[in-house]
This record gives C-alpha cells, sequence and structure tokens, in this order.
C-alpha cells in the first residue's frame, strides 16, 4: 500500500510540476533520452543503481520508487505472453486473466518468407506484451538451424542468415512500435540444448560473421532492438553472457549498439567478468538465500551485494555501475515512461486472424503427387485422421515458450469443423507418446491410452482400410528430449513408432496424407510410399483450422522450408564431420561456413527435400532472367529481372529465391548464398517481372585474416529459382 501511495503522489507531483513548468529533466520528455538519463542517473544513490541491474522477482527488476522511475517487467517469449508466475518461483500465481493467444512457432513464420507476415506478428504479439504491462519481450530468437537435433530449433528462423536477417528486422520493429522492447536472443552460438550450460563452442571467424552473427547484426542495426538476451554457452573461453569479444568488442564496439543487454536466466557466472565484460541486467542465477541465512535471494545475486560491496569499498569505480544503469534507463525512457506509447490488446479476434494468417502461410506442401491434396469433398464419404497430433494440444511445454493459451484448435477439430456434415470424419490413435504435458502448473488435456503399439496399427489399419482419405497427424511434441529447451533429440528419426504406423496405413490405402507437427526435420523412410506430405510446425491457437484450410484448399500453400530436410543424420556438416555436441566440454564446429544447404551443395548431397522448397496447388513458370549489366563496378548496382508466370488454375503465391556464386575466389565460398527473394501473388494466366537489385555487399565474404569483409574482382553467377536446388534460369556478370 505504501508503494501504491508514493506513486500515485509522484503522478500528482509530476503534474503540478508540468503545470509550473518545473519539471525534472529526467521527467521532462521533451528532452533528449541522452539528457533525461543523465539527469536521472545524477539524483541516484549508489544502492538505487545497484537494485536496477538485477532481478528483484522471476521477472522483473527494481525500478527507483522514490524519483518515479518504474520497475522493469520482462515476459517470455517469442511465441506468446506468458502466464505470471509467483514472485520468487516458475508456479503459476494463479491469475484467470492472464490467458494469451498463442503464435505459430518462428520456424513457421521463417517459413512464410513474408516480412509483412513477420511486422503483423512483432505488432500482434507486442500489442499482448503491451496490454499485460511487460516492457521487455524475451524474444525473438535467432540462433542458426545448424543440427536438426537442437531441441530449441522449432523456436528459431532456420538455417539461413539471410532470411533469417529480412524475417527478424519487421518483428523487431513490431514488437517496438508498442513501446515494448525486443530482446533478440540468445547473443551467440546457441546451437544446442545438451551441456548449453558449460559447453564451449570453438568456431572461424569467418562461420561466427558470415553465419551465425548476420540475423543479430540486423536486428541491431537495422531493426534498432532495444534489448538483447546473452546465451548460456561459452564462446572462447568466457560465458556468452559475460563476453568481451561479443559483447564488448562487437555489439558494442562495432555495431554501436546503445540497448541493455540481458542475461538468460541464469546465464552469469561470476561477479568480476559481469562487471566489466558487457552484461547490464541478471536475471534468474540460483541463489540459496536459506541456507546462506540471507534475507533476499536476490540481493546475492553476482551483480547484487557482492558487486554493492566493491562499489562502496572503491575496488570497483562507480562509472562501471553507472554504464549499466545509462542502458537500463535507455530502455525504460523508450518504454514504461514514454507517455505516448498506445495501450495494447490481448487475445483478441484480430490477434486469431494474424496468428492463422501466419500459420496458413507458413505450412509447407513437401510432397504432393497425383494431385492428391486438395481434397475433393464432392468425391469423398469418409475421411480417417490417424495419430495422437490429431488431438494433443502443443502450446504447452518445450520450455520458456510454454503457453497458457486462450485457446488451441486441434487439428482433427479443425478438420471435422471444416469438413462438417458433407462428409463423415473418423478417429483412431494409431500411436502413443506421452499422455500429457504439465509445465508451471498449466497442464494439457488427459489423452491417456494404455494400449500397445500392435494393437493401435491394428486398429488404426483398420480404420484407415475403410476410408476414402487418410490423413496421419504426427511428429514430434513438446515434451524434453524431442522439440524442448533444456535437451536435444537422440536422432532423426520418428519417436513412438510412427514410421511402422505410417508404412502401415501405405499397405491399406493409397490416398495417404502425413502430415509432420515439428519444429525440426526428421526422417522419412515411407517417403516414396506416401503420395503427401505436409510439414505443419506448431501452429498455436489456430492449428487445426490454419491445417484444415491447407487440406481442403480453402488457402494455397505458400510455405517454404527454412532449413534443409536430409535424408539422414550424417548428411549434416555437424555430424558428418563435427564431434556435436562436443567432447570434453569443446565442441568444433568443423563444418565451418557450410551450415544447411551450403554443405549439400559443396559435397553434392541430395537432400530429402532442401531449403527453399514448398509447392502449391497450381503451377509457376519462370521465363529467362537478364541482368542490367554483365560488367559491375564497386560503387554500382545491378538490376536482374526475371518473369514468372501462374500457368495453373489457381491463385497462388510464390516464393521467387535469388542466390549468388562466386566463381573463384582466393578463400573457399559456398557454391551459392542466398541474397534476395520476393513472395508474390499471382491469379491464374498473370505474369509478374520480379526486378531483385544486388549491390556490393551482396558479393563480399569475411576474410578472418584481414579482419574485414571483402569483394574480390572476377566472375559471379546468380541463380533464380523456386528453391536452394530447384534453379530455373541463371545469368552471369563480372565484377571489376
Amino acid at each position: 500500500m505504501k508503494k501504491i501511495q508514493i506513486i500515485l503522489f509522484l503522478n500528482l507531483f509530476v503534474i503540478s510540476l508540468t503545470a509550473q513548468n518545473k519539471l525534472p529533466v529526467y521527467l521532462d520528455d521533451s528532452k533528449t533520452i541522452e539528457e533525461r538519463i543523465e539527469d536521472a542517473l545524477s539524483r541516484m544513490t549508489l544502492e538505487e543503481k545497484v537494485k536496477m541491474i538485477h532481478a528483484q522477482s522471476q521477472f522483473s527488476s527494481a525500478g527507483v520508487p522514490r524519483l518515479g522511475i518504474p520497475e522493469n517487467w520482462m515476459t517470455d517469449g517469442p511465441h506468446g505472453i506468458r502466464a505470471e508466475v509467483l514472485w520468487d518461483d516458475w508456479g503459476q500465481a494463479g491469475w484467470t486473466n492472464d490467458s494469451c493467444m498463442a503464435f505459430p512457432a518462428l520456424t513457421c513464420l521463417a517459413a512464410t518468407w513474408n516480412p509483412q507476415l513477420a511486422a503483423l506478428y512483432g505488432k500482434s504479439i507486442g500489442e499482448e506484451a503491451r496490454y499485460r504491462n511487460k516492457n521487455v519481450l524475451l524474444g525473438p530468437g535467432v540462433n542458426i538451424y545448424r543440427t536438426p537435433l537442437n531441441g530449441r530449433n522449432f523456436e528459431y528462423m532456420g538455417e539461413d542468415p539471410f532470411l533469417a536477417s529480412r524475417m527478424v528486422v519487421p518483428y523487431v520493429q513490431g514488437v517496438q512500435s508498442n513501446g515494448v522492447a525486443a530482446c533478440v536472443k540468445h547473443f551467440a552460438l546457441n546451437n544446442q540444448e545438451i551441456d548449453r550450460h558449460t559447453v564451449n563452442v570453438n568456431v572461424s571467424d569467418r562461420a561466427l560473421y558470415e553465419i551465425y552473427l548476420p540475423a543479430f547484426k540486423a536486428a541491431v542495426i537495422e531493426g534498432k532492438a532495444w534489448a538483447i538476451m546473452g546465451a548460456y554457452n561459452r564462446y572462447k573461453g568466457q560465458w556468452c553472457c559475460q563476453n568481451e569479444y561479443l559483447l564488448n568488442n562487437i555489439l558494442r564496439g562495432e555495431w554501436n549498439f546503445d540497448g541493455v543487454v540481458i542475461s538468460d536466466w541464469g546465464g552469469v557466472n561470476n561477479t568480476e567478468q559481469a562487471i566489466y565484460q558487457g552484461i547490464d541486467m541478471e536475471f534468474g542465477t540460483w541463489t540459496d538465500g536459506l541456507a546462506s541465512g540471507k534475507r533476499n535471494v536476490f540481493d546475492q545475486y553476482y551483480l547484487a551485494t557482492p558487486f554493492l560491496e566493491l562499489l562502496q569499498s572503491q575496488k570497483v569505480k562507480e562509472e562501471e555501475v553507472n554504464k549499466k544503469v545509462r542502458n537500463i534507463l535507455r530502455l525504460v525512457f523508450r518504454t514504461t515512461m514514454n507517455r505516448h506509447r498506445p495501450f495494447g490488446s490481448f487475445a483478441t479476434p484480430e490477434h486469431g486472424l494474424a496468428a492463422r494468417q501466419i500459420a496458413e502461410e507458413g505450412i509447407v506442401l513437401l510432397q504432393n503427387k497425383n494431385n492428391l491434396l486438395p481434397l475433393d469433398l464432392n468425391t469423398v464419404k469418409k475421411v480417417a485422421v490417424i495419430g495422437e497430433n490429431a488431438v494433443k494440444m502443443m502450446t504447452i511445454g518445450g520450455g520458456s515458450s510454454s503457453l497458457k493459451a486462450k485457446y488451441e484448435i486441434s487439428p482433427l477439430d479443425g478438420i471435422r469443423n471444416r469438413i462438417g456434415s458433407k462428409a463423415e470424419v473418423v478417429y483412431a490413435r494409431g500411436y502413443v507418446g506421452e499422455a500429457t504435458a504439465i509445465q508451471d502448473g498449466v497442464k494439457s488435456s488427459d489423452i491417456t491410452d494404455n494400449r500397445s503399439p500392435e494393437e493401435l496399427i491394428a486398429e488404426a489399419s483398420q480404420v484407415a482400410k475403410e476410408a476414402d482419405y487418410v490423413i496421419f497427424i504426427g511428429g514430434l511434441n513438446k515434451h524434453d528430449g524431442q522439440d524442448s529447451e533444456g535437451n536435444d533429440r537422440a536422432n532423426l528419426e520418428l519417436p513412438y513408432k510412427q514410421d511402422a504406423l505410417i508404412s502401415a496405413l501405405a499397405k491399406v490405402n493409397k490416398n495417404l496424407v502425413v502430415v509432420i507437427i515439428s519444429g525440426n526435420a526428421v526422417a522419412m523412410p515411407w517417403v516414396n510410399d506416401v503420395p503427401a506430405i505436409i510439414e505443419s510446425w506448431y501452429l498455436g491457437s489456430e492449428a487445426g483450422n490454419a491445417l484444415a484450410s491447407i487440406l481442403l484448399g480453402d488457402c494455397n500453400p505458400s510455405g517454404k522450408l527454412p532449413f534443409t530436410f536430409p535424408v539422414k543424420l550424417t548428411d549434416v556438416g555437424a555430424h558428418a564431420v563435427g564431434d556435436y555436441p562436443g567432447k570434453n566440454g569443446e565442441e568444433n564446429y568443423k563444418e565451418d561456413l557450410f551450415a544447411g544447404y551450403r554443405w549439400n551443395d559443396r559435397n553434392k548431397i541430395k537432400a530429402l527435400f532442401p531449403f527453399g522448397h514448398g509447392l502449391s496447388y497450381t503451377q509457376f513458370t519462370y521465363g529467362k532472367a537478364s541482368i542490367s549489366n554483365k560488367f559491375m563496378q564497386e560503387n554500382e548496382t545491378l538490376t536482374i529481372t526475371v518473369p514468372v508466370k501462374n500457368t495453373g488454375k489457381k491463385t497462388g503465391k510464390e516464393i521467387v529465391q535469388l542466390y549468388i556464386g562466386d566463381e573463384k575466389s582466393t578463400l573457399e565460398r559456398p557454391v551459392k548464398e542466398l541474397k534476395s527473394f520476393e513472395k508474390i501473388l499471382l491469379h491464374p494466366e498473370e505474369e509478374k517481372t520480379i526486378e531483385f537489385v544486388i549491390s556490393l555487399n551482396d558479393l563480399k565474404f569475411y576474410d578472418d585474416e584481414k579482419r574485414t569483409w571483402i569483394a574480390e574482382p572476377g566472375k559471379f553467377k546468380v541463380y533464380i529459382g523456386a528453391s536452394s536446388t530447384d534453379i530455373r534460369t541463371m545469368v552471369d556478370f563480372e565484377l571489376k
């Protein structure tokens, strides 16, 4: 009560001073933010400064009530606003009005290849965070997809740094348009969950700059991100949350980042390193105040009492804490003390529509032999839906992305709602994984089934035999050891004997559609026996409705893969030559630059489904590309045009991809790299000419000896196509 009274008094005090034109500089938003920061800093005590830089609860840090400077409140995650938890425990706080809209996972967003949808996503989730009075959204994640075993890949934006860069910028801008900071994570090289708190990553500077940093750089320089979250792992022997090279040299030094660096929860490990090596705010550090006889466990953080004592003894200069508080104050003035920020909205029908649009554009049609899809209800009497993932909730579990969703439409319900009375829909379980998911007190529906795999397969086969069409809905889930924070997958195969089930279904019904729900690639030993395959991701609240609209043709699929589906695990560079998940605490990225399709191109390995692949219910024909000039000077750009025509019978969207290859280089380079793309809508028989502009920056590589980006004179090839392997037209030019 006393705290509320102080805040009310200060609000009245500010109003009074405003009327008298006597507002303190730090409260006067007509002044620059930097002026306000210095004024506020000059008024704060040493104790108040230290309190601002470490947590006071699971998800908040202190403000300065005496000065009217508010607390900072964080929220997970990148796919929806996390339910309220207790002050100092992960258990639910028991609120009844914190059920959010669940948006699709970021792999789905990346699969849309649509920056406009990334902006809509950011704006929508930012509105939800703002409504709940959070000023920092802990996301998006842009760690590169290096191995399909990484349990957290579903939170990220794929294997290609250019695609991730183009998608993260509008997401960040959309979030921050609400006066909420986007906290881009996890900086950097957090590409596995096994040993994530201890593993030291060894990677060349070329791979670091060309593959693993570009999306972060784009978020900072183009997106103007207000916050960055450090990673758990180590790099150059230092934890990434207190890393001189990453945080001070690159982030602050090279990119001029002026935002706040926030630790991952428990990511700070040492007081002295945390003071000097780039972290601003410490969260989640494990301290046992009860055992150590201290009243407040949060005061025992590395940047709490231990830091304060060093400052009071003058062993550390006060300027060190001032540097951190300046960054935090800048965050505050951009968010909670910005009187012009909007009020936000929460779990609205508009957000449901946004979630559905993103889901529909992100679903990828991988295979469609004999045009089995879309289903024609005029010829269908009975549809069999088989598989646990048809009824399993996917918004709960997975770690920090777990949500208390306002609703979640299951695939089975979505299909039944769409088909209605036009055909009979029957369901069989087919396989059983973990019956329920529970996290932080939120529990999914109980779908326990104790039958043996043999019984389940026999039942499913009989149901499939009697149906006109079979839709199998399986894949992974959000349980530990699958798509979940804290652990990686054990192998590439589908769990719970799904491969045997799919093969059995293929034998009894040729009209089989396999829908994979996952955030990772999976092996498909049955790929030649199944006519239609869909990658459906984790689609959030509107999952079932979005999937049904694709299956029935209400929406023409237009998603394309943001990462490569390998045939087998040894087709992936990290597993073919690397020592994943590391030996003796050291993980060597021996594949170097050659992540994803770059590895396949270099070693002539055929993918199960390549990067950028995705089919449509219509056909697109590419004409011959032309280039504005066969020669390019350093200060010039080149324009490349290519006509694309919809030669099918349905309106659809095509993603036209442009890759560039350096024909000869002093250092080895990938065969080709994505440098531009455009998603276009075409009606039947409609043709559009796509125009791409390339500049010198599109030709550069990082020279780790010279420590700079260079473009060497010589011949280059431009590849334009529908995927990284489906190249439709090429042109050459020479850099003079």
